[in-house]
């Protein structure tokens, strides 16, 4: 399941040192207007699906995925967040 979210990651970072032309993920990557933008339009779908009970999978995914575009787009490094939430356990 974790591989998952680090091959993401890992996708991110390979394509922001090797863009590919026409990528979704790299428009991402270079837009942080855009990125931001994705990333609220997301969550307001999560949300509303949650709230209808359909396609909560599905908009968790895209939350996700935007999220870690996001993330990487304005170098904020998952490991960072990984140890800050570390320090929160109780």
């Amino acid at each position: 399941m974790l591989n998952i979210l680090e091959s993401l990651f890992n996708l991110a970072r390979e394509r922001k040192s090797n863009p590919v032309e026409g990528s979704y993920t790299n428009k991402l990557l270079s837009d942080k207007f855009l990125s931001k933008e994705k990333v609220l339009e997301e969550i307001n779908e999560l949300i509303e699906a949650v709230e209808k009970d359909t396609n909560k999978t599905h908009e968790a995914a895209d939350v996700f995925y935007h999220l870690i575009m996001y993330l990487e787009a304005n170098e904020i490094k998952i490991e960072d967040v990984m140890e800050e939430l570390s320090r929160r356990k109780k």
